[in-house]
C-alpha cells in the first residue's frame, strides 16, 4: 500500500484535472475478479452493505468515490488479459467508439483520475507479451491523466511467481503505487484461494466480523480502499 505518493503520481493526477478528469471517480482494468457485485460494489449501496469496523476512516474515501464503486467497467471482462483491454474485437461496441479499446472507451466515458489495474491471473499462457502489454495499458492512463493502481495477483498458477514480479517491477519503472494483494492474503487458509487455485474464498465486505475476515474477498475489498484512500489523500495533500 502507497504510504506517500511520487511527485510523478502528483503530476499524472494534477495533469488529469487540467484535462476534465473527474476527481470523484475511479476504474478498474481487470477480469472477473472487477465485477461490482465482488470487488467494491457495495460500497456504493446503504451502509447495511458493508461494515468498516475498525477502519470508520475508510469512510471518506467511500463518499469522495460514490458512483464508481458499482459502476462496470467497460475495461474488464471474464478472461479478460492485458491483451484483451487493448483490442477493439473485446469492446462494448454499443457504448464504445468504431476501433476504440476497451481501455480508451472506459477513460474516454468515465474520465477517471485513477484507475486499478488488476490483470496477470489469465495471462499465465501469454507471459511472452504480458510487459509488453501492461506497458501500452500505463503508458495510456499516464499520457490521459489517470493514475494506475498496480496490483499483485493472489495465484501463483505459473509456479515462480513470474507474474507478480513483472507487476512489481513495472511499478518500480513508473514509479506509480503498488497494491501487493498477494501479500494481503499469505496469512488467510489456503492463502485465499478456491481449490482451484484461482479463485478467491468468498464472504462479504463485513470488517468487523472475524468469520468473514478468513477470507479472502474481504481483504480484497478492505485493501483496495486502502490503497485508494492514500493514493487520494497523496495527491490531494500536496500544496
Amino acid at each position: 500500500m502507497p504510504e506517500n505518493v511520487s511527485s510523478l503520481v502528483i503530476e499524472i493526477y494534477r495533469r488529469g484535472q487540467e484535462v476534465g478528469n473527474s476527481p470523484s471517480a475511479f476504474s478498474k482494468i481487470g477480469d472477473c475478479e472487477a465485477t461490482p457485485s465482488w470487488f467494491l460494489g457495495a460500497f456504493d449501496g446503504s451502509p447495511g452493505e458493508y461494515s468498516l469496523g475498525s477502519y470508520p476512516d475508510l469512510q471518506a474515501v467511500i463518499s469522495q468515490f460514490q458512483g464508481s464503486f458499482a459502476r462496470t467497467s467497460l475495461a474488464s471482462g471474464r478472461g479478460f488479459t492485458a491483451a484483451n483491454a487493448l483490442a477493439p474485437l473485446w469492446a462494448d461496441q454499443s457504448q464504445c467508439e468504431a476501433n476504440e479499446t476497451p481501455l480508451a472507451c472506459e477513460v474516454r466515458l468515465h474520465r477517471p483520475s485513477f484507475a486499478f489495474v488488476m490483470l496477470g491471473t489469465n495471462d499465465v499462457y501469454h507471459q511472452e507479451t504480458f510487459d509488453a502489454n501492461m506497458r501500452q495499458i500505463l503508458d495510456y492512463l499516464i499520457a490521459n491523466g489517470v493514475v494506475p493502481l498496480l496490483a499483485t495477483k493472489a495465484d501463483n498458477l505459473e509456479g515462480d511467481h513470474a507474474i507478480n514480479l513483472e507487476i512489481a517491477s513495472l511499478a518500480f519503472d513508473y514509479d506509480v503505487p503498488l497494491w501487493n494483494f498477494w501479500l494481503a492474503v499469505q496469512p488467510l487458509p489456503d492463502h485465499g484461494l478456491q481449490e482451484d487455485g484461482s479463485h478467491l474464498t468468498w464472504a462479504g465486505p463485513f470488517f468487523d466480523d472475524p468469520n468473514r475476515m478468513r477470507a479472502a474477498w474481504p481483504w480484497r475489498n478492505l485493501t483496495a480502499l486502502q490503497v485508494l484512500d492514500a493514493a487520494w489523500r497523496g495527491v490531494t495533500a500536496q500544496p
